[in-house]
Formats: C-alpha cells, sequence, structure tokens
C-alpha cells in the first residue's frame, strides 16, 4: 500500500517539485497551501508523514506542527520541516513544537525520499 505524504508550503514551485518528486517515488501525495489548509487537509487525508514549510502566511509551520502535536490522532505522524531556514534557535523551536526532522531547500529528492522513508520505516 502506497504511503500518503501532506505537503504544506505556500510556494506553488514548491509544491509541484514535492508532487513529482514523491509520486515518482510511489508515494501518494496530498498538498495544502499554509498552515491552516494543512490542518484541515489532514482532517480528511490521514497521512502517514507530514512534510512542512516554516514560513506560510495565515498560520507558519510552528503554529501548524503544534495543531497537529494538540490531536492524539495525529501525534505519531512524522513531521519534517522543509525550510531555508538554517538558524539553530528555529531548529529548536520546531522540534519543540514536534517536528521530527528538518531539511533545507533547495531539497536534494533523493535524500527528501530516503529522509520519509526512515520516519516512516
Amino acid at each position: 500500500m502506497k504511503k500518503k505524504v501532506l505537503t504544506v508550503d505556500d510556494s506553488r514551485t514548491i509544491r509541484n517539485m514535492l508532487l513529482v518528486t514523491l509520486n515518482n517515488a510511489g508515494f501518494e501525495t496530498v498538498q495544502a497551501e499554509d498552515g491552516v489548509e494543512g490542518l484541515e487537509v489532514l482532517e480528511e487525508s490521514d497521512p502517514d508523514v507530514i512534510v512542512t514549510d516554516i514560513n506560510m502566511p495565515r498560520l507558519d509551520g510552528f503554529g501548524f506542527i503544534e495543531g497537529v502535536r494538540r490531536n492524539d490522532r495525529y501525534r505519531a505522524i512524522p513531521i519534517l520541516v522543509l525550510t531555508t531556514e538554517s538558524d539553530p534557535e528555529k531548529k529548536n523551536r520546531a522540534r519543540e513544537a514536534g517536528a521530527t526532522g528538518w531539511i533545507v531547500k533547495p531539497f536534494d529528492p533523493t535524500k527528501l525520499i530516503a529522509a520519509i522513508e526512515r520516519v516512516t520505516a
């Protein structure tokens, strides 16, 4: 059975790159444009893993991660942060919010797939 990935990013370009990368690797992909939509899509999609950006309108990645973790149903879903940020303080904040891992953009498709497979194994 295909593993399902929810990607949350306000950049259409990044969403398209993720869609192609993940679908080519055999994942089912559902997408959202920001944290607010991400929480809505999460309810309907029940993903195996989430890949989220940090800097987004309406609800940023930190708020989104906290929103996911507040619900017991989603507490065990791995969350990978995919962002241009590399600030250790922001990494810590994401970890404290409940993120599983951190990947800096631009992403290497092979490394992204390896990270997703590692956290969903």
